[in-house]
């Protein structure tokens, strides 16, 4: 799922391109893509788009009087729409300008998770920002610190947590913990005032390292081509000590990690028959 860092970027090159311009309609193409009744997308017709930003993961729309607000989940991308099909593959809604050029969100597959908010006045106050924590990159030391002691859980789940630190994911959690020398499943509320400055300096390296990274490119990046040191390099030996990146399987996800860099040189246990490291 595209992160703080992919989504910023894209926000940023949205921004520059279709700032200004009029919107001429918003149109579903799926039953499941408008995610509100109220207010109705005619409210944002004829009004000039303000600006594309950003908050954690979901890409705002700003027209004025109403916000779209939408979250691409684990396959969508919002793109310029060039061929503006009547039926375009994998199409969930597209805005279309006066000017003549569209938007299209798609995804990929078939779960249709995808969707998009149509919200009026303050957009953090609403669903689905209102529950959001801050975003991480505007979280100074004693911030982080105060969360950190107000959430006692494992850290990995920690940084992962919309509700308490938006914005991260997967990848960055992996890259984060290990740039900070942490376990994965160290306990929050355990972690010395040292450890929380080595999580926070973590936190702002890794996500200004990937920000860089998209700045550099005129598209969204896939996941496969994301840079970092342990994330899904399970095998491969790790760029700081050389010792070999291990993983932890869920269902859904991989935890990644260097032992001699995060864990004393210790392997997790799998989840599901042995006791976590703290």
């Amino acid at each position: 799922m595209p992160e703080l860092p992919e989504i910023q970027a894209h926000a940023e090159r949205l921004d520059q391109a279709f700032a200004t311009a009029t919107l001429e309609r918003f149109r579903p193409l799926s039953f499941t893509a408008l995610k509100t009744a109220v207010p109705s997308p005619e409210d944002a017709a004829g009004h000039s788009l303000v600006f594309v930003g950003r908050r954690g993961k979901h890409l705002l729309l700003d027209f004025g009087t109403v916000t779209f607000v939408v979250h691409l989940m684990q396959g969508g991308r919002l793109l310029v729409d060039t061929k503006q099909a009547a039926r375009p593959r994998g199409g969930v809604a597209r805005w279309t300008f006066t000017d003549g050029r569209a938007l299209l969100l798609t995804e990929a597959g078939t779960e249709r998770k995808a969707g998009v908010w149509l919200v009026a006045g303050d957009p953090e106050a609403q669903e689905p920002l209102a529950r959001l924590g801050p975003d991480a990159d505007q979280l100074d030391e004693a911030a982080l610190a105060q969360l950190v002691g107000a959430h006692s859980m494992r850290l990995h789940g920690f940084l992962r947590d919309q509700h308490v630190v938006a914005g991260l994911g997967r990848r960055l959690a992996n890259e984060i913990c290990h740039r900070a020398g942490l376990s994965p499943f160290a306990m929050t509320a355990k972690l010395e005032t040292a450890e929380v400055a080595r999580l926070h300096e973590a936190i702002q390296v890794c996500i200004n390292q990937s920000l860089a990274y998209e700045r550099g490119r005129d598209s969204m990046s896939s996941s496969k081509e994301r840079p970092g040191d342990v994330h899904h390099r399970e095998g491969e030996p790790c760029a700081v000590c050389g010792d070999t990146v291990r993983a932890v399987e869920y269902r859904s996800y991989t935890v990644n990690y260097c032992p001699t860099c995060q864990t004393g040189g210790k392997l997790l246990a799998d989840n599901t028959t042995s006791r976590f490291l703290k």
